[in-house]
């Protein structure tokens, strides 16, 4: 693919040139070859590449992509934050030169985004095309190198761009503060959210709160990253511009014309005994209070979906997701894109990413009333927590979770780490059980920044 209409010239004075090529055959005798940096049967094998700097990551069981470089940056805010990103993502392609040897999704050209929750955060949102991408799908491993320019070079090779390995640094002590409201104060934030609910004010709200982490040395992302994606596999493991985690919520995955969302509502705190567990899991699978919530989340998303599909799926009954630390309700909902006529394409993956942001998973019921409601009485800017966060191709397809179970590292002090917990409300709820659930969604990312094994 190759065109020369035009793209922002203050963003890119050059088309991008995008090299992909599989692995499996590019080693040289008497270098280092592809087995000796990327072993398959080794879950950190696709994260041990990246370096300290600004990492880039999507990773599920060692599957995924990780990159690193900036090749362009692009900033957006406000309401039009998702489409202004959309605009210029498309106005580069429409003038890069692509030679993708692989054909698959998250081959070619790649760009990772992460966006705010809210319109009115000064957090809005950031698209980073990096220098490097490598990425692993069903066993298939590749490379992609995207530089500017006005013509292909050689086909790259992994060793001359992974730099010597360096092994994530120790954070050391952490020390832990209330955020913008104290846990005792943020009891009283869902007692005015259940009052609200009861007033008819909505039907649900979710509300969150933070928890600032004072680490004795910067944080290097990738020792989250690494802890992560061995205690938390099911998850999908990201970093993007500083917010690091694991969500277990996939807001929307495109390929190919069809999509898939993973919703996740109503939670229950695991005791550590399986047989203790079991029984917990009927109870959350039987709670009519959690069986409500995660309701108003799934057809948050089906509607959502709706005007895009010729078809979908809406599971009758949830299942219960399995966490080392939470059970969840979870239900994957899939659908077919309606088939596009004449010059018309698929909404890309952040089209739909933003046409379903912010679920009643994250925001409440009705939506526009349950984020006043927020604004309102949760009494902090949750930034980036609980926004889309992933990648997208040229094609438009990509994945985009929802930043839970995250942190921000602060840009100006990585020894300052902002974390993130959320809970649904319903009437039904009780202000120091929701201050307990958010405290088992903590523990990913206060286990994430530690040194021990215990996730207690």
């Amino acid at each position: 693919m190759s065109t020369q209409t035009s793209a922002p010239a203050d963003a890119v004075p050059h088309p991008l040139v995008v090299r992909t090529v599989a692995l499996d055959a590019l080693d040289d005798p008497g270098a280092a070859t592809t087995a000796d940096l990327l072993d398959p049967h080794d879950p950190l094998d696709l994260l041990g590449l990246l370096p300290s700097q600004a990492p880039l990551a999507w990773v599920r069981r060692g599957d995924g992509l990780v990159a690193w470089g900036e090749t362009l940056r692009v900033e957006v805010g406000g309401a039009h934050r998702f489409a202004d990103a959309e605009k210029a993502w498309q106005d580069v392609l429409a003038r890069a030169i692509v030679r993708d040897e692989v054909q698959l999704p998250g081959t070619g050209p790649v760009a990772f985004g992460s966006f705010a929750f809210d319109d009115g955060s000064a957090a809005g949102g950031v698209i980073v095309v990096p220098k490097v991408v490598v990425g692993r799908r069903g066993g298939r491993t590749w490379l992609t190198t995207i530089t500017t320019g006005a013509r292909l070079h050689a086909a790259p090779r992994l060793a001359d761009v992974v730099g010597p390995r360096v092994p994530p640094v120790d954070p050391g002590a952490v020390v832990y503060s209330d955020g913008a409201v104290s846990a005792d104060g943020w009891r009283d934030v869902v007692a005015h959210g259940i009052a609200a609910i009861k007033a008819g004010d909505v039907e649900k709200v979710v509300l969150a709160r933070d928890v600032h982490a004072q680490a004795e040395h910067p944080v290097d992302a990738r020792w989250a990253l690494e802890r992560l994606a061995v205690e938390y596999p099911s998850c999908w493991t990201f970093s993007v511009d500083g917010m690091v985690g694991a969500t277990p919520e996939l807001l929307v995955r495109s390929e190919k014309g069809l999509v898939t969302s993973r919703v996740l509502a109503g939670t229950i705190r695991r005791t550590g005994d399986d047989a203790a567990d079991l029984a917990r899991a009927a109870i959350l699978a039987h709670s009519s209070k959690d069986l409500e919530e995660h309701e108003y989340a799934v057809t948050s998303v089906a509607h959502a979906l709706e005007p895009f599909c010729s078809s979908t799926n809406v599971p009758d009954v949830p299942f219960v997701l399995h966490l080392p630390n939470v059970l969840h309700l979870a239900s994957d909902v899939t659908g077919v894109l309606t088939a596009p006529g004449g010059d018309a394409a698929h909404p890309s993956s952040l089209a739909l990413a933003a046409a379903l942001h912010p679920t009643a998973a994250v925001c409440g019921t009705p939506t526009v009333a349950a984020r006043e409601l927020i604004r309102s009485i949760e009494g902090m800017d949750r930034a980036r927590y609980a926004g889309p966060v992933g990648w997208f191709g040229a094609d438009g397809d990509g994945e985009w979770g929802i930043a839970l179970r995250s942190a921000a590292i602060d840009p100006d002090d990585p020894r300052r780490v902002r974390l993130f917990a959320g809970c649904g409300v319903v009437a039904a709820s009780d202000p120091p059980a929701e201050l307990a659930e958010s405290e088992a969604k903590l523990v990913p990312m206060r286990y994430a920044l530690g040194r021990d094994t215990s996730r207690s």
